[in-house]
């Protein structure tokens, strides 16, 4: 019997678990939520779901998670931003490339899944982006809206911070100017 040390034993104790986790949240997470014509949200679940994504005519899947590679390769149109959810993760770099992903897959008349491990956070940040940027929407309209659909959608702090500078720039949100002092 070889005995492991520290990391190692953990990540060997830990995987069996991990992975009954995984498949469970799979099992129970597999159907991909419509948000708007063409446009879906989910979890890895609903990404695993190949039956259901070409019923509902996804064409193209665009992963927003690390080490999730594509499970469907020569199936369907792969885009994958390799990013953790973390408060400090920087996804406002990649709302305008995430937007005309979405485009292209919508204009050539197919559907697009849009997801991470749990479809709350990443996946959900991209699909707000990209409402408020097509539809001029705020992001309190967009999220009631994408929470109408996948009540999940709880994206991190850091990323909503990211969602409000997106209003800003889009002069969807008023700005608060500073009050004028009286000399």
């Amino acid at each position: 019997m070889v005995h492991l040390r520290g990391t190692d034993a953990l990540v060997n104790q830990a995987a069996p678990v991990l992975q009954s986790m995984n498949e469970t949240l799979c099992r129970e997470d597999n159907i991909p939520c419509q948000i708007e014509e063409g446009l879906f949200l989910g979890s890895l679940g609903a990404a695993n779901n190949k039956e259901t994504l070409e019923n509902l005519n996804v064409t193209h899947i665009l992963t927003v998670a690390d080490s999730l590679p594509p499970k469907y390769p020569n199936d369907f149109v792969y885009r994958v931003l390799n990013v953790e959810d973390r408060r400090t993760t920087d996804l406002q770099q990649h709302f305008d490339e995430c937007f005309n992903y979405i485009e292209e897959a919508k204009t050539s008349g197919g559907g697009v899944l849009v997801h991470c491990f749990s479809g709350k956070s990443r996946s959900a940040t991209i699909v707000l982006s990209y409402l408020m940027k097509k539809h001029r929407m705020s992001l309190s309209e967009a999220l009631e809206h994408v929470k109408e659909k996948r009540p999940e959608a709880a994206p991190n702090a850091g990323f909503i911070k990211q969602l409000k500078n997106l209003e800003v720039v889009l002069g969807i949100s008023a700005i608060e100017l500073p009050k004028p002092t009286n000399p």
